[in-house]
């Protein structure tokens, strides 16, 4: 499934398929032209919601709301063609109830047309996921290093360091495996639970932050292109500074409006 074979979106399926074929490769992205502009290069966009803080500025994902993830989900599956679409389920919409979260994905998906949708929880939230598949939904199951468990986790800090907590990962990962989720999202765990994980799941995992071992990558957009802020996580290889060109065009595009130099201006309007 690359960008020279494939001519159609790719489907949750194939997806799946692609586990012991080919590493699979995603970024995040939250507006039409972001997205437009990864599509011919990974195989599923994210609509993360991560989007509370590198678009709007917020300090955590807490207060990502429904209508926030819907309206950015629009917007990615309105421009692209070739990837999957998986937007993340925010923080109280689904953690509620099996109910609760099947009113709120079968709302996402039929008000934006995304393929898959991804929540974040451990043992607690499988009952929810089998009750969703079964339901006809598509369910990603990010564990490991879960920001809407900031406030539980002490801070955004790796998983599965020690023995206990590795245990209870690969339990969380089980878990949702039985419960029918088609991908695990690994988030900041230890590269040898990341590999063991990866090596007896079934589905594909994808990491962020979970060492290569996984089936497939996950960034956040901002991130590698130098606009993250002063906290990149210390995985990200930063791949472009956009941040510096985009400070460097606003710089020049001031100074010339400010001494005159901007013969645009004065052409359009006839000055």
């Amino acid at each position: 499934m690359s960008i020279h074979t494939r001519s159609k979106r790719l489907t949750v399926p194939q997806l799946v398929a692609m586990k012991g074929q080919q590493k699979i490769v995603s970024l995040t992205a939250y507006t039409s032209h972001m997205a437009r502009l990864m599509d011919p290069f990974v195989d599923f966009v994210l609509i993360g919601d991560s989007t509370a803080m590198v678009g709007y500025g917020r300090t955590s994902t807490l207060d990502m709301s429904l209508e926030e993830i819907i309206g950015h989900t629009r917007a990615v599956v309105a421009s692209t063609r070739l990837a999957c679409v998986i937007a993340d389920m925010p923080f109280g919409s689904f953690q509620e109830s099996p109910q609760q979260a099947y009113r709120n994905c079968a709302e996402v998906l039929a008000r934006t047309g995304c393929d898959a949708l991804k929540l974040e929880g451990g043992l607690a939230m499988a009952p929810t996921v089998e009750f969703l598949v079964q339901r006809g939904i598509p369910v990603m199951a990010h564990v490991g290093l879960m920001p809407q468990y900031v406030n539980v986790m002490g801070g955004f800090k790796a998983q599965g360091l020690n023995d206990a907590t590795a245990q209870a990962i690969e339990a969380d990962a089980r878990a949702h495996l039985e419960a029918g989720a088609f991908s695990l999202l690994l988030e900041g765990v230890a590269e040898n639970l990341a590999r063991r994980i990866s090596g007896f799941s079934p589905m594909p995992t994808i990491g962020i932050g979970a060492s290569p071992a996984c089936d497939g990558q996950v960034l956040v957009t901002e991130d590698l292109l130098g606009l993250g802020g002063p906290q990149v996580p210390r995985f990200v290889k930063q791949y472009a500074d956009v941040g510096a060109l985009i400070s460097q065009a606003c710089e020049q595009f001031a100074a010339e409006v400010r001494d005159g130099r901007f013969p645009e201006a004065r052409h359009c309007y006839g000055v």
